[in-house]
């Protein structure tokens, strides 16, 4: 009997800015009757650098996953380059599981991936999650969709305490991402 391999399956792993993480987690948490409540920002920070935070650490998590480039069936890419250029980023991916689109298809693509079009996409934006679940009077799971804004958030006092955890805890990892 021939036995044919299992293809690999292709990974697309997406990363953002983790102080961007940290503040759109800090803000999910408050929206989630689920969790606990996070506090204040500067002790949900301590929890996030810790990985005391649901999802556990972003750090972790990310050197974890980082660990399979070079595969041939893994893909990075981050929050902020497709912020840059979704467009670019839709072929790239598109090049990295062997389809090819039309303009046309990758226009729809771009379209419906929009941080706006998935904003106003009642089956992406939690809006039918019930109350119960779900403080919608607390704002909104799609909240800003910008690179960036842990600027509005963290005092500089805070900023320098994320830079020094992250230097620690990224140094062996030997790439630079675009927030670096």
């Amino acid at each position: 009997m021939l036995v044919t391999p299992l293809p690999s399956p292709q990974i697309i792993y997406t990363l953002r800015c983790p102080k961007d993480v940290l503040v759109s987690l800090y803000h999910f948490s408050k929206l989630l009757c689920l969790f606990k409540d996070p506090g204040s920002l500067d002790s949900f920070l301590e929890d996030f650098l810790s990985g005391n935070v649901i999802y556990s650490s972003w750090f972790d998590h990310v050197t974890g996953w980082m660990g399979l480039t070079g595969n041939e069936n893994f893909f990075s890419i981050t929050y902020e380059e497709l912020q840059q250029d979704l467009r670019g980023s839709v072929r790239r991916i598109c090049h990295f599981l062997g389809k090819e689109l039309s303009e046309e298809q990758v226009a729809a693509v771009v379209e419906n991936a929009s941080f706006q079009s998935m904003k106003g996409n009642r089956m992406s934006n939690y809006s039918q999650l019930s109350d119960e679940y779900m403080d919608h009077q607390n704002g909104e799971f799609l909240r800003k969709g910008i690179c960036g804004d842990w600027r509005n958030h963290l005092s500089e006092a805070q900023s320098q305490r994320f830079n020094t955890v992250y230097r620690e805890r990224m140094q062996g990892l030997g790439m630079t991402f675009p927030w670096d």
